[in-house]
């Protein structure tokens, strides 16, 4: 690097955004991820030892894989080259290769090649990687938004250990938004700016887990804000909501408010109001709500309120549950839309839930005994203690049905399970029914 490179990459660096001046350069300033890099874990282990293979970084926006590989960078005696799937082309991975194949031959060093959003090269570009893996002349670490596993050639896949990042936590978020307020040489601590425990709290939440988005609120708010009359740029909330176009909304996710706004979700689905449901489900996604906890929420009223009365309504929860998983916010908000209108829409039953908890109750009370023609019958001696005799096979009887005792003797005559006239648990009231009448 001669004198202009020196000064140009230092240049760079002082007038870069926030978010990269703040990246740590040790193991030790990463803030998150402790399930893979914490002391004594693998990935920590392999990068103190410089002893790293290939591996995949799969995770959300703003969790760290970038960061991690910058710190892998600082900490190996590999050579270190980083591109970028979505501008590079096979040229520029040819010439990676060769300077890699060279330095390899001249100095026994391996290349640790960083592809951010590997998930963008094409299978011809995968494939061409394969083999400068497979030999050892370059260490691969991958970095995707997607799930590796649909995204990245299996063959690929085998040959690298996966890592998943998830979303920082809210206390990791408040440690970086302290450090770019108030750290002097990476932060914006020279601007003399103090931040409000309202407008950080705000902040830490509203986020996401995405540690970009509150850093770049921070330099905003820095650069944008007047001081005030002590000399100092103040960040209250006032500001921090205004750098992230975000409305204060009086919702706390550890308050009273918290579950004050849950509950009135859970009742509208359950009292057939959309529109009341809808409305809660966007005040909660507005401020930043665990879209995770929304779903589970979602899939237990499916079920609790409506059940059989209309089945599909529980498919429908799981189906949004895991879409909200695959695709995130902001568009997890159109899955959770439907699958609260939904259930807000169906018929309602809680037979099934009060079924379960009546025989929860019984259990509690009763002690039982399996009859023996409804024992396993098939391990070695089963039949010598009578297990299995007498069983009837369903479906060798008309309707698929045979009357026969299936609840223990202690509890026989006990009814848990009474659906309803609602929706579709009215035909399976109607069945049991004409079960119920063959037996008389």
């Amino acid at each position: 690097m001669d004198l202009f490179d020196y000064m140009r990459e230092n240049t760079k660096k002082q007038e870069s955004p926030l978010a990269s001046r703040m990246r740590p350069e040790s193991l030790d300033e990463v803030v998150g991820q402790q399930h893979i890099i914490g002391k004594g874990k693998l990935l920590y282990r392999a990068i103190k030892a410089d002893k790293l293979g290939s591996i995949i970084f799969y995770g959300p926006p703003g969790t760290g894989k970038t960061t991690l590989a910058k710190v892998i960078a600082s900490s190996t005696s590999a050579e270190f080259t980083q591109i970028n799937a979505t501008v590079a082309g096979k040229k520029d991975m040819e010439e990676v290769v060769k300077k890699a194949q060279d330095v390899l031959g001249m100095y026994q060093k391996k290349t640790i090649l960083f592809v951010d959003e590997i998930h963008r090269f094409n299978k011809g570009q995968q494939d061409y990687l394969l083999p400068f893996v497979e030999d050892g002349t370059i260490i691969l670490i991958g970095a995707t938004t997607e799930n590796p596993y649909f995204e990245v050639n299996s063959a690929l896949i085998s040959r690298s250990i996966i890592f998943e990042l998830f979303h920082l936590s809210k206390e990791d978020i408040k440690i970086l938004i302290k450090r770019a307020v108030y750290d002097e040489k990476k932060g914006m601590g020279s601007y003399q700016a103090v931040i409000e425990e309202d407008a950080m709290e705000f902040l830490a939440d509203i986020a996401g887990g995405d540690a970009r988005t509150a850093l770049n609120a921070v330099e905003l708010g820095v650069l944008t804000t007047e001081r005030a009359a002590d000399g100092k740029i103040h960040l209250d909330l006032n500001v921090v909501s205004e750098c992230v176009q975000k409305r204060v909304v009086r919702y706390d996710k550890t308050g009273d408010n918290h579950y004050d706004t849950i509950s009135a979700f859970i009742k509208s689905m359950r009292g057939s109001d959309p529109d009341a449901a809808v409305y809660y489900l966007a005040k909660m996604l507005y401020a930043g709500e665990d879209i995770k906890f929304i779903a589970r929420r979602i899939m237990i009223c499916a079920s609790e309120d409506v059940g059989n009365a209309d089945p599909m309504a529980l498919t429908v929860a799981i189906s949004a549950a895991q879409a909200v998983e695959r695709v995130g916010m902001p568009e997890a908000r159109i899955p959770l839309a439907q699958a609260a209108t939904y259930v807000a829409c169906a018929p309602k039953s809680n037979a099934a839930y009060m079924a379960v908890e009546r025989a929860m109750e019984n259990v509690r009370k009763v002690k039982t005994s399996v009859p023996a023609h409804l024992q396993d019958a098939h391990y070695k001696g089963a039949a010598n203690f009578g297990h299995g005799i007498g069983y009837q096979y369903a479906h060798d009887f008309p309707n698929h049905y045979v009357r026969q005792q299936y609840l223990p003797s202690e509890i026989l005559g006990e009814t848990f399970y009474e659906p309803t006239e609602n929706g579709y648990e009215k035909k399976i009231k109607e069945w049991l029914s004409f079960l119920r009448g063959n037996e008389k």
